[in-house]
């Protein structure tokens, strides 16, 4: 038995940050895990940008409900789902993924919350648990399923080591010469010939 596990932005839907970024014009919130590998360091410097413009998340909401998957995302998905359980561990929010989980079937997906005030300011964030994306591979391994994820930064790299195969999607140069023993791929069809060659069955474009 076979699960895949994506990655959420970068490999189905564009990074919610740097669209937030170049809708507000703060150049700083175009980091992302691509940049800065310590999860917490950046959200906390997140968090103190918001404060600093006077942001919460009504104006990321607004930002998000303009936004679509990446072209191809959803046939993709679609495709995948017909030959494996698919799972989405994304570093995400839930407050931020519902309107793009609609738009591509509301496939399962792990991920964080926010901890939001009356007054609608981010005051903190939820972690599901320590290195999730690791962990949840882990504990589908101790469920007899085998793994097979795709990410494109650095906290990715956890859960791609712990799979049975890892893959690269879209992700930027400086990860895959830092991480040689992942395939790179950049498109959705290539990234169905890796999940093909991956899997323990036979399985056809």
């Amino acid at each position: 038995m076979e699960i895949a596990c994506l990655d959420l932005e970068g490999v189905l839907i564009p990074e919610i940050w740097i669209r937030f970024a170049e809708q507000t014009g703060i150049e700083e919130l175009r980091a992302t895990t691509r940049d800065i590998p310590d999860y917490d360091e950046l959200m906390k410097m997140r968090l103190s940008i918001l404060d600093q413009h006077g942001l919460g998340i009504k104006e990321i909401q607004a930002v998000i409900a303009e936004m679509s998957p990446m072209p191809g995302a959803r046939s993709f998905l679609d495709w995948l789902r017909e030959r494996f359980q698919v799972v989405i561990l994304s570093d995400t929010f839930y407050e931020f993924a519902q309107p793009l989980m609609r738009q591509l079937g509301f496939p399962t997906l792990l991920c964080h919350r926010l901890k939001v005030n009356n007054s609608g300011r981010v005051e903190s964030y939820i972690i599901r648990q320590p290195d999730p994306k690791r962990c949840s591979v882990r504990a589908f391994h101790d469920l007899n399923y085998r793994v097979i994820a795709a990410g494109d930064s650095y906290n990715d790299t956890s859960m791609l080591k712990e799979a049975e195969q890892g893959i690269l999607f879209k992700a930027p140069q400086n990860v895959i010469e830092e991480f040689p023993q992942f395939p790179a791929v950049h498109t959705y069809e290539e990234l169905k010939l890796e999940f093909c060659r991956a899997s323990n069955r036979d399985i056809e474009l």
